[in-house]
């Protein structure tokens, strides 16, 4: 134990802080250190508590849809699975389309196959009005 005359002049040596750590002991605990850094260190600390909070993210296709744009929202949804977010994905039909809904089924597939390795099946293609619907979550 050293007294606090003598630890601000081993300080100001040193070119750094004399920053006290535990307050409420008995004597009071200090510490000679950056103060900045220290400040950056306890913010450090506090924001690696953070929670990434699910969120549901769409990609909506048509059964027309082309291969490239198609390969494009594959991509955007493996982002979205690798941030863990879940990812509902849905073919949407129009008009006449309708008549084809094994099109639809068949574009649905194709992107859960390739969305394997990512994201796991939450609830399988249902047929829900003028769309297909599935739901992926993360792995």
């Amino acid at each position: 134990m050293i007294s606090t005359d003598e630890a601000l002049s081993r300080a100001r040596e040193a070119d750094l802080d004399l920053v006290e750590v535990a307050p409420n002991e008995r004597p009071p605990v200090c510490r000679i250190m950056d103060f900045g850094k220290f400040k950056y260190q306890q913010k450090k600390k506090q924001a690696k508590g953070h929670v990434h909070h699910t969120k549901t993210k769409e990609i909506r296709v048509r059964p027309k849809t082309g291969e490239h744009d198609i390969g494009f929202k594959l991509s955007q949804a493996k982002g979205f699975l690798q941030h863990k977010d879940k990812v509902v994905v849905s073919v949407v039909f129009r008009g006449r389309e309708l008549a084809h809904v094994e099109e639809g089924r068949k574009v649905i597939d194709h992107i859960v196959k390739e969305l394997e390795d990512v994201g796991k099946l939450e609830s399988p293609p249902s047929h829900q009005g003028k769309r297909i619907v599935c739901i992926l979550s993360p792995k």
